[in-house]
């Protein structure tokens, strides 16, 4: 398979390069009969967006998002590796005093929401929770906001590219996957409780087992 792997940081699949070999200077190797390119897109919509679309000027089999996310669920353990298959942009709409009210709630024809259709082949895959998520300018860390967009949408998670990696894959036509780590919970910041490193290794490891997979 000819695949994409994406991330919006080095950081969150830097044990995937190191274990691949791939360098700065060679971000394209060859692993267990996969051509695998990698992609790091900087944080955020518009640069996942801007980046993403470049790189897909070029045919590949499948994409894989590799990366953490927050959790609003408890039920969800630090470190634990999720397959999001609905995102949305959770902030586009409108305000009415105190009520935000989503674009589609107010009849305009704007996509806000994505769902993902496209199916890979992979017993280790499917195995992964499948959760919805919502994708944001910034992450919560407010009680008063976090029980707002929690009552209005109920994700399990968050991040900050989510739904436009997957917004754009469904736009081109490619089979993909987001598959995210939880680092922490969606609370009051508090960086004593996150799981940052743990996350990325088990994010990472898992995209391993499904490569092999692949093969399988």
């Amino acid at each position: 398979m000819k695949l994409l792997i994406v991330a919006a940081t080095k950081q969150e699949i830097a044990p995937l390069l190191n274990q691949l070999n791939a360098t700065d200077e060679l971000r394209t190797v060859s692993y267990n009969k996969h051509d695998i390119s990698f992609l790091v897109t900087g944080i955020g919509m518009v640069a996942t967006t801007y980046y993403l679309c470049k790189a897909l000027r070029n045919s590949y089999d499948a994409v894989i998002n590799v990366g953490i996310c927050g959790s609003f669920n408890d039920n969800l353990e630090l470190g634990e590796v999720v397959n999001i298959i609905e995102d949305q942009f959770s902030e586009l709409g409108v305000e009415d005093d105190e009520q935000f009210i989503p674009f589609k709630e107010i009849g305009m024809d704007t996509d806000t929401w994505v769902s993902n259709t496209t199916k890979l082949e992979s017993k280790v895959l499917d195995k992964v929770p499948k959760v919805t998520a919502i994708t944001v300018n910034t992450v919560h860390g407010n009680e008063a906001s976090i029980t707002k967009v929690y009552n209005k949408f109920h994700p399990y998670v968050e991040s900050m590219e989510g739904a436009a990696f997957m917004y754009v894959c469904a736009q081109e036509n490619v089979p993909y996957v987001q598959l995210r780590a939880v680092s922490n919970k969606v609370e009051k910041r508090n960086k004593a409780n996150w799981k940052i490193d743990l996350a990325i290794v088990n994010c990472n490891h898992k995209v391993i087992e499904i490569l092999d997979d692949f093969n399988g």
